[in-house]
């Protein structure tokens, strides 16, 4: 990796959740736009929130076991990860970062060449739906990195073979005022084991350290990896499950107005507290994890 590479920017989260259907209407009630459902060619299906940043959510549910454990035993490491995922924690979490890339196979290289591998590629299409009822086929090569302590949390690098549109129109307009990510948070009791891990997926070797673990700034989102200390003092959740090993924690999400947000999940019904500027809703089931809302500055 060079001293001088720019570092890689963020596509996309993956999101495990118990069923579309929960998660629909669990984002929907949030504010949030979400996109039609979608089948994996593997037996996964997703229904994800784009944002006009160019990122977005992807909330991943099961559809056909049958096809996702056939899959998993001819080695697809999405499907096999997820299965493994939700074996160990149930049916809901953030279980993967995935990075922007423009060569996959040169990413794959990479990981092989420094020990994060996490396996053979995965080239895939599917049907994308648009918010006027259009159509596109979507493709997609995936390069997998992992660390065998982090059994919860992998990330790779997704190259888009056949882009989607970048401007996905009214499907990337939230009634909550979302416009984008602006930082994921992983957990782990001694965040610097994987550091080297991240510097390598986001070729970023500037990270900050701090007495509450550190911080890798992406071409486009902050990546925070914290210790149960820091996790409990900066957002108030409960740690005594955290254990070893990388796991996803909560997303950040940005919004032009945190009023406007403030008065939608109030008058939704949805459960939040006040975090200093931020806003902070727990998880419920079709979340994933729990979401932060912070107003851009």
């Amino acid at each position: 990796m060079s001293e001088l590479t720019i570092p890689r920017g963020l596509d996309h989260l993956v999101l495990p959740v118990q069923s579309l259907e929960a998660a629909r209407e669990r984002l929907t009630t949030m504010g949030f736009t979400v996109a039609p459902d979608a089948l994996h060619p593997f037996g996964t299906e997703n229904a994800c929130v784009f944002f006009v940043d160019d990122t977005y959510l992807e909330p991943l549910a099961i559809a056909s076991r049958e096809d996702c454990e056939a899959a998993a035993k001819t080695g697809n490491v999405f499907v096999a990860r997820d299965q493994a995922f939700r074996f160990r924690n149930g049916a809901e979490g953030l279980s993967a970062i995935v990075v922007k890339t423009d060569d996959a196979e040169a990413d794959h290289r990479r990981f092989v060449a420094e020990g994060f591998s996490g396996g053979p590629m995965l080239p895939f299409g599917r049907m994308f739906k648009m918010a006027d009822g259009s159509e596109v086929i979507g493709g997609f090569n995936l390069a997998f990195a992992a660390d065998l302590r982090a059994p919860d949390f992998f990330l790779f690098a997704c190259e888009r073979v056949n882009p989607l549109p970048a401007d996905r129109g009214a499907l990337a307009r939230h009634e909550n005022g979302a416009l984008g990510l602006s930082t994921v948070v992983l957990g782990e009791e001694n965040p610097s084991d994987f550091q080297y891990l991240l510097e390598e997926v986001f070729e970023q070797r500037a990270v900050e350290a701090h007495s509450f673990g550190l911080s890798l700034q992406s071409a486009n989102v902050t990546v925070e990896v914290l210790t149960p200390a820091g996790l409990s003092g900066y957002f108030g959740l409960d740690t005594e499950d955290c254990g070893r090993g990388l796991k996803g924690r909560l997303i950040i999400v940005k919004v032009a107005d945190i009023g406007v947000t403030e008065r939608l999940l109030a008058a939704k019904g949805i459960a939040f507290s006040r975090r200093g500027a931020r806003l902070v809703v727990p998880h419920e089931v079709g979340q994933g994890v729990p979401f932060v809302f912070e107003e851009v500055r």
